[in-house]
């Protein structure tokens, strides 16, 4: 196999950006084939862009069409597991928009399905490209920041209007979206946490919804965690703050990085700050340190690298940057902090799939869901920016 056609499902806002991006020659080995939305007016949009190309109103019929050897899926968060798990059992190679799902329960069936099909299975992370959490990965993981003690992160730069959440019938819903700013927006810094500092073994999280909003769903969140070897991470986000910060903070016993304006700073002691502490007889002295500051080059566009890889995946067996099964991580984390806040308590991890469900199931059946839908042309030249990290 020297192409892959590949489909989209889902011709919204991003699957548009996505559908460009391959037709245009982007990615090597890519070659769109295939549109799928159930809405007429999308799919008019994705003809005229791309008179060659397939389209469909029911994913389903997509599936059966042998127009295809792999699918994106770019639909409302909820139909991501069961679209993939109906793709794997077609034998079709899978990359799935964030976040996996809405709940633990559905992803872990898809994991299980992809892992039955053996076909390469992938999740837009795309921020696990971007060099400085490359690196603050590295550092952590490879134990030159020490024992891990702290981390911190200030993501208050996912500001939204009114005007966003009215887009979409979907958007701010329990029913249509599954959540607010930790399901949506968020998604990419949890798992940007969660993989370069590991999963909590317990959290504590209070989630304010529709406090800045007129929505459902939360625009605020805050969630404190613990760990087994005695390291703490604290997560603050909301789109209803102007301007915002984006301020990531890792300690360890050797030393702190700071993420933050396009750097990554590191202040590096010069040895534990555990044995200067019961060594040094001073009693004010800190530990002496070295600085350094990283200020790498541009990044590129995010998106296009993990489209990349995953086309690289299929042909060349080349690694996963984001393997699809590790989007269930990030679903801990949030899945446990809407169970947390629900019931003012303490939720230990992984959670319980089926009670988190159950009180899922609560609010989606009081959801005030409505079926408004937009087809307003996406304006691609501005539309990319949304997904680019403002440090």
């Amino acid at each position: 196999m020297e192409k892959i056609r590949i489909g989209i499902i889902g011709y919204g806002n991003i699957g548009s950006v996505h559908a460009q991006s391959i037709a245009s020659g982007l990615i090597k080995g890519l070659e769109l084939t295939a549109v799928c939305d159930i809405q007429e007016c999308r799919l008019n949009q994705a003809k005229e862009s791309f008179p060659d190309v397939g389209l469909f109103a029911d994913y389903r019929e997509l599936l059966d069409s042998g127009a295809v050897d792999a699918v994106l899926i770019a639909t409302p968060h909820y139909l991501h597991p069961p679209i993939a798990v109906a793709a794997f059992q077609k034998g079709l190679h899978v990359l799935i928009e964030k976040p996996a799902g809405v709940y633990t329960r559905q992803v872990k069936l898809m994991n299980e399905a992809a892992e039955k099909s053996g076909r390469v299975f992938g999740i837009m992370f795309n921020q696990r490209t971007h060099p400085l959490f490359r690196q603050a990965r590295d550092m952590v993981r490879t134990g030159r920041l020490g024992r891990p003690k702290r981390l911190v992160w200030i993501i208050t730069n996912w500001y939204r209007t009114q005007a966003y959440y009215d887009s979409g019938g979907w958007r701010g819903t329990w029913s249509g979206e599954g959540g607010g700013v930790l399901i949506n927006q968020a998604p990419h810094n949890i798992d940007l946490w969660q993989w370069i500092f590991g999963l909590p073994s317990r959290l504590r999280a209070f989630c304010y919804h529709g406090k800045y909003h007129n929505i459902e769903v939360e625009d605020e969140a805050a969630i404190y965690a613990e760990y087994k070897n005695g390291a703490t991470a604290t997560f603050l986000t909301s789109t209803g703050e102007s301007p915002g910060t984006n301020r990531l903070e890792i300690t360890g016993d050797l030393g702190k990085i700071v993420i933050e304006s396009g750097k990554l700073r590191f202040w590096e002691l010069a040895e534990s700050e555990r044995s200067f502490c019961f060594t040094d007889r001073t009693g004010t002295a800190t530990p002496p340190y070295t600085y350094h500051e990283f200020e790498p080059q541009p990044a590129g566009n995010a998106h296009l690298k993990i489209l990349q890889n995953f086309a690289n995946a299929i042909l060349h067996g080349e690694e996963l940057i984001a393997p699809g099964h590790e989007g269930i991580n990030q679903l801990q984390i949030s899945n446990a902090a809407y169970l947390s806040a629900w019931n003012d308590s303490w939720v230990d991890l992984p959670v319980d799939d089926d009670v988190f469900f159950e009180y899922l199931k609560e609010r989606i059946e009081k959801s005030e869901h409505k079926e408004t839908l937009s087809c307003e042309p996406v304006k691609l030249s501005g539309y990319q920016n949304r997904w680019e990290i403002k440090w």
